[in-house]
């Protein structure tokens, strides 16, 4: 037989006395977060189909390499904006969402120390999802926002913790939901009028002993939504063109590129990932292998090939986007041709850096991604030689593409069959 617990504490009902917690509010917060949360992982599904790295080194082409990935398809370069507006979306709202999230878990608190804790299997497992619930929400939302601050600090990579957990969060999230939907939706009904605390209805929400109250519910729900406005107007722009880019005040800072040509946002600058000026001297030369050929160009060759150029943005992981830029350089198609596979049967290729280690250094460019005639081993931007901190001598711009796939300082390209 359970104790009916300590008269006094945070499992005594008349511990939590705010005249505001009731069904209605709660309610309103989680629909909100039902229609956020599922775009979220929408789009974070999205991007990892984009991205489809390998749980170690180089990003994985078989769609079937694990259970979870059963939904991957080949990532398309048409619309060459797609990347830039499913990542911006998924990064600015998940940003926006933070207070709602707040304010949720601030409104059902007093549940989470209902005593006693089990009545019931079914109240069990309502317990164990709210428990993965919550824990999976706080894992995603914080790493996440860690990551859209350049701030490495996970204990692996982040895209295989971040896809995990996502996946862990969102079943805890569809049962509670199959749990509460309902009775959600008769609260919604129902309006912000406080059932009897010691209803049904209640929901074990309303406080028996309510303090005077100092705001309305509606007035703190417009609390709540202004944070989020907040919160939109300096995150958005780092993913939008125009003036909204001033206010990106939230967006990933200390890497100015300065003026120019060249001036244009950076995720990692030459210095940060260990490039030294041998790396990319007189003596670089880009190998190109495929069909058992292998040739070694030096950069005055590669200038002298024929460039094509394309008008692309980069768009990176964390949320920030480039606007559209000028780049120029020489077809992969052009370069695949050297070693004998013409356009029509250029494999995939795997692209690799000068930089030493770390997730930018090497990458897997689908069939689809080498054919578009805008992917391009790229050795100018807006009319100007590449900056060392945006790739010099060459880096690989593709349409469509997440910025990891545009690798900097690239060296050697291996033309081979898809895995």
């Amino acid at each position: 037989m359970w104790a009916t617990g300590p008269q006094r504490g945070p499992t005594h009902p008349e511990f939590w006395r705010s005249p505001l917690r009731g069904p209605w509010l709660t309610a309103v917060f989680g629909v909100v977060l039902l229609i956020g949360v599922t775009v979220l992982f929408v789009t974070g599904l999205l991007s990892y189909a984009a991205y489809d790295p390998d749980l170690a080194a180089v990003n994985d082409q078989t769609p079937d390499k694990a259970r979870l990935g059963f939904y991957l398809f080949p990532w398309p370069t048409s619309p060459y904006w797609l990347y830039r507006v499913t990542q911006g979306l998924h990064v600015t709202l998940g940003v926006v969402l933070v207070p709602v999230l707040l304010a949720k878990l601030w409104s059902v608190i007093p549940k989470l120390f209902a005593w006693p804790p089990v009545r019931s299997a079914a109240q069990a497992a309502e317990r164990l999802s709210l428990l993965l619930l919550v824990g999976g929400a706080g894992f995603e939302f914080v790493t996440g926002i860690l990551n859209v601050q350049l701030h490495y600090v996970f204990p692996g990579s982040f895209y295989t913790l971040h896809f995990y957990g996502a996946w862990v969060f969102i079943g805890a999230f569809v049962v509670h939901v199959s749990f509460r939907l309902k009775r959600a939706v008769r609260a919604l009904r129902a309006g912000p009028r406080q059932p009897p605390p010691d209803s049904e209805e209640a929901a074990g929400l309303v406080s028996p002993r309510p303090a005077e109250p100092t705001i309305t519910r509606r007035g703190a729900l417009g609390m709540v939504g202004l944070g989020s406005l907040a919160l939109l107007v300096v995150t958005a722009g780092q993913s939008v063109d125009g003036w909204l880019r001033r206010t990106a005040l939230l967006a990933p800072h200390g890497q100015d590129p300065g003026s120019g040509p060249n001036g244009f946002q950076i995720n990692k600058t030459a210095a940060s990932v260990g490039i030294r000026a041998t790396d990319i001297g007189p003596a670089w030369r880009l190998t190109v292998r495929g069909a058992g050929r292998r040739i070694d160009l030096t950069y005055a060759r590669l200038l002298d090939m024929p460039q094509s150029q394309a008008r692309l943005p980069i768009a990176c992981v964390e949320g920030w986007s480039t606007s559209d830029q000028q780049w120029s350089g020489v077809r992969l198609t052009e370069l695949a041709a050297l070693v004998g596979l013409g356009a029509e049967h250029a494999p995939e290729v795997l692209v690799e850096s000068v930089q030493r280690g770390g997730p930018f250094s090497s990458v897997v460019l689908s069939t689809g991604q080498l054919r578009d005639e805008r992917s391009l081993l790229a050795v100018r931007v807006n009319g100007a030689v590449l900056s060392r901190d945006h790739g010099y001598p060459a880096r690989v711009i593709v349409p469509g593409a997440p910025g990891v796939h545009n690798t900097k300082w690239v060296t050697r390209l291996t033309f081979r069959e898809p895995s």
